[in-house]
């Protein structure tokens, strides 16, 4: 800067004069040695850095007391290229078989040679040096705490329809596997012990019929009934039946006649026991034991007498003759004004005869 020596008007001048080549003439750039080796074999790399220094002691300065166009680029050459030696060459440790109560974990092991920054050589384990790194080693040797164990599911129950599955769900424990309570286990944890299932649609329920009962008539026409439910596929009782479709509970049936088979030669002291008579059960049946003569022959009473007179008279069969033998049964007294009731009965004569009880001949 140049002050000039007069009155001062209030203006100041400032001037740069250019700096002189020979001001940086005391710095210059300088190669260091050489780095460390990065590899001890196969092939390292060493590196010569340019670095700037001050001429009169040598000293390191900062970069930009040197001309940075005339820096000169950095050095590089590789180092240590003999083969290495075999080594062993380990792999991550896998996960631990158990979470507790001791487990196992593995990893890979290779006998390795080193030719190359880029290439390795796989040896035999004899080459590389003894001892050989372990394959496994123990893992997670803490205890287990007591832990949910869930059985395997049901059936779906019902088979059809919206149904259940159930499994059993234990506490067991972590050492021993002992049944626990399931107290010592963890509520948030437990598993479910029912889900909801429904593997088809259900079959509509349907009328089932039971088996037809006794025939209500000892002897000729009578009924039967049994017993139709509407059921559903489980067996369960239903209201939804078409009524439409419903079985009959009632039908007709015929049972077969035990009759009396006498002659009007034959003692009728023989027909005293009631199951001998054939017209018996329809006495019974049809309440004429208010009747004496009735009540005599078939309620207990004692046998009434009859004097029978016989009728006879043929009949053209066709292929032969059929002989009607008509009997009349001294009855008593009648006590009403009702016409006789007639009750055939079988008798057997040369063929086959009809005998009628008949009221006494006036």
């Amino acid at each position: 800067m140049v002050l000039v020596r007069e009155e001062n008007p209030g203006i100041v001048y400032r001037f740069n004069p250019p700096v002189s080549r020979d001001l940086l003439s005391g710095y210059a750039w300088h190669y260091t040695s050489w780095s460390r080796c990065s590899e001890l074999c196969a092939g390292g790399a060493q590196m010569q850095q340019v670095v700037c220094k001050k001429q009169a002691d040598h000293s390191v300065v900062y970069s930009h007391f040197c001309d940075k166009k005339n820096k000169p680029r950095d050095k590089k050459r590789t180092c240590n290229t003999e083969p290495c030696p075999p080594t062993w060459w380990t792999g991550e440790w896998s996960e631990c078989s158990r979470s507790c109560n001791g487990g196992v974990r593995t990893r890979e092991i290779l006998c390795k040679r080193k030719v190359s920054g880029t290439e390795e050589r796989v040896q035999g384990d004899s080459v590389c040096p003894a001892p050989r790194p372990p394959l496994t080693e123990p893992c997670n040797n803490h205890s287990c705490p007591p832990e949910w164990l869930a059985l395997n599911w049901s059936e779906c129950s019902p088979s059809c329809g919206p149904g259940f599955r159930h499994r059993v769900v234990l506490c067991k424990s972590g050492d021993s596997g002992d049944t626990l309570p399931e107290s010592d286990c963890p509520k948030q944890g437990r598993p479910s012990s029912r889900v909801r299932c429904n593997l088809q649609r259900c079959p509509p329920p349907l009328w089932v019929p039971g088996p037809w009962g006794e025939c209500s008539a000892k002897c000729g026409l009578g009924q039967q009934m049994r017993l139709v439910r509407c059921l559903t596929n489980t067996g369960l009782p239903s209201s939804d039946c078409p009524d439409l479709q419903r079985p009959s509970s009632m039908q007709q049936c015929r049972s077969k006649c035990d009759l009396v088979l006498f002659s009007p030669t034959d003692n009728p002291e023989e027909c005293k026991d009631v199951n001998t008579v054939a017209y018996c059960p329809l006495v019974l049946r049809f309440k004429f034991c208010s009747r004496p003569y009735f009540r005599q022959m078939c309620c207990g009473d004692a046998w009434a007498e009859r004097d029978a007179g016989e009728q006879t008279r043929d009949l053209d069969g066709g292929d032969g003759h059929v002989r009607l033998t008509l009997l009349s049964v001294a009855v008593g007294t009648c006590e009403t004004s009702e016409p006789p009731m007639l009750l055939p009965l079988l008798l057997m004569r040369s063929r086959i005869s009809f005998l009628n009880i008949l009221p006494p001949s006036p």
